[in-house]
């Protein structure tokens, strides 16, 4: 239906992209990229790679915050069939020194903010050749051999399309929630730019999205989700939105200066935008608001409820998808059907659902085992066969991401938690999603997770931990308090048997809980 080049042309001057941050960066709050520069920068930067000899299939990475030049570098990318991988802007170097080398980049874009973290990765990553910085405020000195300026290398090509334009595609890394990253590649489409992609027919199809779309987008653009909207609403001719994170007032608040019309969030800011006082959520202009799609976590039902009851009567569709970045099948729903079905993440629209066992043989309706799609999208995990293979059932008809659930008799999916963390306490399966459900709903907890830890006894005991309203100090009392309010609410093997108090708990940006950092404390003397 488009790209850039085609709103450059028909209005050069329209947002394109619009920073909505707080002005602590180089660049202004409400930073502005036009689509006639998003058009020209991209189309340099794509010179440049065709003149280091980067061709279609060739790879390069990206480590930055949200910044203006972001989706710029992925749209080059895009433009001359490139690999491109966008890295989690708070790794460490030597977790962005293994994402690098083994998605065997040769060119890695940075920002002045993450230089520091950037250098020290790339020592170790001898396939790097050029690393070139976004230089907003950036004192040339500290520029070197290998680290040149964005700025001042595309300025010196050509902002005309490169000869043998088709699209790239984004190759990104698992959270690393479960093990190690690693990278999820698909093969090249081969498509020419112009050609509709499947994510463009799932948007305006599923969510009505088109070019006079206002999109907010509240997480940071190294994810799958985000990313994945934000390049295909520039493909649609619309506007984005970016903020540098969320904050709830000023996700609000940015629905009214802007005119927003769709959104994509994560349960986690549903929960935090519903811990805000009735007057603020009651003061919010959503008039413009049209879609809100969630997904990337469980959400709880109450919380779901209560979004659906604040927006619903405002006109807001408040839509939701399951899927992995591996995007080898997918569900939705919309709210009338999740109403009928609380807790459901919808029917498949990509792949054929199948619940299966341990055995690997298909369960009937309403019995518990792990969610495979058959017949959907194609991937493999790069440099990892092994990996690969272990994602598939043992017939190879359909492979998983590793959640558990179950479907009804009308084929709605139901999750019940991820596989690595399921409990197995006294040989009963354990889903700890449930738990933190009942959990999130006192009025003391801000965030919580909960896991197996090891017991003599039991094999592994139910434990939570748990983040407090700032103004709720940690006690035995209270952590009494709330494991009788797990009994008040679930079945007495289910409760936790101990409470930990974290003053924080390791989130990704994107509303993932890094549970595993949480849970091997426990198992690591083990």
């Amino acid at each position: 239906m488009g790209y850039p080049k085609i709103w450059a042309e028909k209005d050069p001057h329209k947002p394109a992209v619009i920073m909505a941050g707080v002005g602590v960066h180089p660049w202004p709050a409400g930073c502005t990229v036009s689509y006639g520069e998003l058009d020209e920068r991209s189309n340099r930067l794509a010179q440049y790679f065709r003149s280091i000899g980067l061709g279609v299939g060739g790879h390069m990475a990206i480590f930055a915050e949200n910044h203006p030049r972001y989706l710029e570098t992925c749209w080059a990318a895009e433009r001359s069939g490139l690999y491109f991988t966008a890295i989690n802007s708070h790794l460490t170097a030597d977790e962005v020194a293994h994402i690098v080398d083994d998605c065997d980049a040769r060119v890695l874009v940075t920002s002045a903010a993450k230089l520091a973290v950037a250098r020290a990765a790339v020592a170790s990553c001898p396939k790097i050749e050029r690393v070139l910085v976004f230089d907003e405020g950036l004192d040339p000195a500290v520029l070197g051999e290998r680290v040149v300026s964005y700025g001042n290398t595309i300025a010196a090509f050509p902002a005309t399309p490169v000869a043998d334009e088709t699209c790239g595609a984004s190759m990104l890394y698992s959270s690393g929630t479960t093990g190690r990253p690693k990278g999820i590649v698909r093969p090249l489409s081969g498509a020419a730019l112009a050609d509709e992609t499947a994510t463009e027919a799932t948007l305006v199809h599923f969510y009505a999205y088109d070019e006079s779309s206002i999109y907010l987008s509240p997480a940071p653009l190294y994810h799958a989700a985000p990313l994945g909207f934000n390049m295909t609403v520039l493909r649609l001719g619309g506007t984005t939105v970016v903020m540098e994170q969320f904050e709830p007032r000023q996700f609000l608040g940015l629905i009214a200066e802007y005119g927003v019309t769709h959104t994509q969030v994560v349960p986690t800011m549903f929960v935090r935008l519903l811990k805000l006082g009735s007057d603020e959520r009651g003061a919010a202009d959503l008039t413009t608001l049209v879609s809100c799609v969630h997904a990337a976590a469980p959400c709880p039902v109450w919380a779901k409820e209560q979004m659906i009851e604040w927006w619903g009567p405002l006109g807001v569709a408040i839509t939701e998808y399951y899927g992995g970045t591996e995007l080898n099948g997918l569900t939705f729903i919309y709210p009338d059907e999740w109403m009928r079905k609380k807790g459901s993440v919808g029917k498949s629209i990509l792949g054929r659902i199948r619940i299966l066992d341990e055995a690997g043989a298909e369960l009937p309706p309403g019995q518990i085992g792990t969610v495979y799609f058959a017949d959907g999208g194609k991937f493999e995990y790069h440099n990892d066969s092994d990996k690969t293979a272990s994602t598939y059932a043992p017939d190879g008809a359909g492979t998983t991401i590793g959640d558990i659930g179950f479907v009804d008799d009308e084929g709605y999916l139901f999750l019940t938690d991820r596989k690595a963390f399921m409990i197995i306490s006294g040989g009963v399966n354990i889903y700890p999603q449930e738990i933190e459900d009942v959990l999130i709903e006192h009025p003391s907890v801000v965030d919580v997770a909960v896991f197996g830890v090891p017991d003599d006894d039991l094999g592994e005991a139910v434990k939570a931990a748990v983040q407090l309203a700032s103004d709720v100090l940690a006690s035995p009392s209270v952590e009494a308090e709330l494991i009788e309010y797990c009994h008040a609410h679930l079945a007495h093997f289910k409760c936790p048997r101990s409470v930990d108090f974290e003053a924080e708990l390791p989130r990704l940006d994107t509303g993932k809980l890094y549970k595993r950092v949480l849970r091997d404390r426990y198992w690591s003397t083990v």
